[in-house]
């Protein structure tokens, strides 16, 4: 138990190093090239490739974590976050737009890489340590998951200021050298203090194998990536474009990013506490994930009313609103995350995460793209209601989530 939670422990810190300077990447790009007079969709066009590799990465990085091993994954992430900053430093005032474009959409690539590896590592870790302590301790592992993940996001909300700060301080090429240096010593501390073979297991010998996953986990999949589809679409530009233009500077843009992840973090991490539990683990939890998307699809719907209508006040309408959808939408997944968990076996665990994460990455990949889109053809509006409708989406698809285990397979009925 001690050495499970030491683990535990060890993965959380690694990953709040890199999630800290994940963060402050994306306001740094966003801010630095609106302005540069970028376009709305050409802004989103700048995340494409940064979502797109994160799909191929989460798929490949849960069998290699399988076949090698979580701790080297954990590594590999790492160094690929460093080999992106330092390529994405080199950037040169003096291209061309269109050369700046491609060099940005190749380093931002290699980060969406180095992203995905990293969280599929770091989320198979959590599943291999609570197996440790009991593969069906479900309020032990909904805790960790939840603590996870909740202070996972305050620190990218930590990040978001950050990077808005160090734009206006540092500059653009200071800031990524200094986040490289950052990343070097948390790559140091995982290769002194975790086990170099954990999560060692035999991985799939096939892609049949590989994408043949079992009803709750493609149902559950199929849900994340509307759920983060209708986060990102006003998220990653709608919304910081919108405030921007409101007259807010970079690091009120930031600030409030950065609040609205910390809060939702926050609430990540106290998600346990308001689910009701179940002894199997699922027949409450299942139930909770359905209920908490019908309420978080009301909120877009009544924002994109408010912005329809031209509000008095619209922009802090909007941060209200917004920070009403950060609670419910940080309790969704909050139970997201923990249901993969509990879906998934003990043996493979990262391939069964690896999966499900390739699905929230092409939610990211999609809302990315509507986000630029519906903001350009139609403003904030149009960012809320595509938002909403995603969210009728995922409602519709966890109906089909499993409620309970078989007791002679214990894969979900």
């Amino acid at each position: 138990m001690q050495a499970a939670a030491r683990h535990y422990a060890i993965v959380t810190a690694a990953y709040w190093g890199f999630t800290l300077t994940d963060g402050a990447l994306r306001m740094l790009v966003l801010l630095h090239f609106y302005r540069l007079g970028y376009s709305p969709f050409t802004l989103a066009f700048l995340f494409l490739l940064y979502e797109a590799a994160g799909v191929v990465a989460n798929l490949i990085g849960g069998w290699l974590a399988t076949r090698f091993g979580i701790t080297k994954m954990l590594m590999v992430g790492l160094v690929t976050q460093i080999i992106g900053f330092t390529l994405l430093s080199q950037l040169n005032p003096e291209w061309t737009a269109a050369m700046s474009v491609a060099w940005v959409l190749v380093a931002q690539g290699i980060c969406g890489v180095a992203k995905d590896l990293t969280k599929t590592a770091s989320k198979s870790a959590i599943k291999v340590t609570a197996a440790q302590v009991g593969d069906r301790d479900a309020g032990q592992l909904f805790q960790w998951v939840a603590w996870f993940t909740g202070s996972k996001n305050a620190m990218k909300g930590i990040g978001f200021f950050l990077g808005g700060l160090m734009l206006e301080t540092l500059g653009f090429q200071w800031s990524l050298w200094c986040m490289a240096g950052l990343l070097a010593l948390v790559l140091l501390g995982v290769v002194l203090a975790l086990p170099p073979m954990m999560g060692k297991n035999k991985a799939s010998r096939s892609a049949r194998e590989l994408f043949a996953k079992n009803p709750g986990i493609n149902a559950l999949a199929a849900a994340r990536i509307v759920l983060f589809g209708a986060r990102d679409v006003w998220f990653v530009v709608g919304v910081p474009v919108f405030l921007y233009s409101a007259g807010w500077t970079f690091s009120m843009v930031g600030g409030f990013l950065a609040a609205w992840t910390i809060g939702y973090g926050l609430v990540q991490a106290l998600a346990p506490h308001l689910i009701r539990r179940s002894n199997d683990g699922l027949s409450s939890e299942v139930p909770a994930a359905r209920a908490w998307s019908a309420a978080l699809m009301l909120i877009p719907l009544a924002l994109a009313a408010a912005a329809y209508l031209a509000a008095p006040q619209l922009q802090w309408v909007i941060v209200g609103g917004l920070g009403v959808f950060g609670f419910v939408f940080a309790v969704n997944s909050s139970v997201h995350s923990y249901l993969i968990l509990a879906y998934a076996g003990s043996e493979k665990a990262a391939e069964d995460v690896g999966f499900y994460y390739a699905a929230n990455a092409l939610g990211r990949f999609l809302g990315t793209l509507l986000s630029g889109l519906l903001y350009q053809w139609g403003g904030l509006t149009w960012t809320l209601l595509g938002s909403a409708l995603m969210l009728f989406i995922c409602w519709l698809i966890t109906l089909k989530l499993p409620e309970g285990f078989s007791d002679t397979e214990k894969v979900p009925t």
